[in-house]
């Protein structure tokens, strides 16, 4: 990651673009190096500006933002996304888990927990807001992929003691490093169990991760 995080806005709405572009670069560790209207000029964007984070709405035209993501992450799995959304179409929300997008915000988040998400998912955490969390695991209905509750914590059934520590510091968006520190163990160990948790569970990133011990805690 460079000194400067390097951020790309994609929104179709230019006051929201504005809005954005001057809340971030109120703080001089952040600068926008670009933005765009719709998903395709974002593919294009990522590809060429390779930016720390790419702050992404959903609703767009052209192609929507979590077709994007998909693309994006296809491509350059590394790339950092954040879903910034009003979250008034739910399942296109639930789609973003599959696309692994590495956090979701409200478009009503108050410019300090703003920057602070986009800090985070710069450094490698997962960012989910907790309303959008609650409102996303509330929303899914049966067959929509999310587990409820009791299904939930049968799917995590299959962990041992330290697996399941690991899953809930993952969905806590503790980093590598803090899981390592938190439970006196090797660097090296947290990333072998992250990949045998992501493994038993048939998921492929830490949101879906975090949903599941979300739901699991619900009941």
């Amino acid at each position: 990651m460079s000194e400067q995080l390097r951020i790309v806005l994609v929104d179709d709405e230019n006051l929201v673009r504005a809005g954005l572009r001057m809340i971030l670069e109120s703080d001089p560790r952040i600068v926008v190096v670009g933005e765009c209207a719709d998903g395709r000029a974002a593919v294009s964007m990522a590809a060429s500006l390779a930016p720390d984070v790419l702050l992404m709405d959903i609703r767009m035209p052209v192609m929507d933002g979590l077709e994007a993501s998909e693309e994006i992450l296809r491509h350059a799995p590394e790339q950092k996304i954040l879903i910034l959304t009003t979250f008034n179409t739910d399942e296109m929300v639930l789609r973003a888990l599959k696309a692994g997008a590495s956090g979701f915000l409200l478009k009503d988040t108050p410019p300090a927990e703003l920057m602070e998400a986009i800090n985070q998912v710069a450094a490698g955490k997962t960012m989910l807001s907790e309303a959008v969390t609650r409102q996303l695991i509330a929303a899914a209905g049966p067959g929509q992929g999310i587990p409820r509750s009791s299904a939930a914590r049968q799917r995590l059934g299959v962990l041992t003691d330290r697996e399941r520590q690991i899953a809930v510091a993952m969905a806590r968006g503790y980093s590598n490093q803090e899981i390592a520190a938190r439970l006196f163990i090797s660097l090296a160990t947290v990333k072998t169990h992250i990949g045998r948790v992501l493994e038993k569970l048939g998921m492929e990133n830490r949101v879906q991760v975090a949903l599941c011990v979300f739901e699991s805690e619900s009941g």
